[in-house]
């Protein structure tokens, strides 16, 4: 996934009163194709290292 590109030269208008096809068009893809897909963004948005980090996680102990 280190080759992916934004082409910044695409450009389109459109109504947003306009019924999209984005549905028709996640619907005709397989669960892996929409899962790589969401993972790409996701990298976009925050970066590969928040994307394929882990949460940290705390034990703590109380007393009662």
């Amino acid at each position: 996934m280190d080759d992916l590109k934004i082409d910044k030269t695409a450009f389109s208008v459109a109504d947003l009163h306009d019924p999209g096809d984005e549905k028709a068009y996640w619907l005709s893809k397989t669960p892996q194709e929409r899962l790589l897909a969401m993972q790409i963004m996701r990298e976009i948005l925050y970066g590969r290292d928040a994307a394929t980090g882990r949460l940290e996680r705390i034990l703590e102990i109380a007393e009662r």
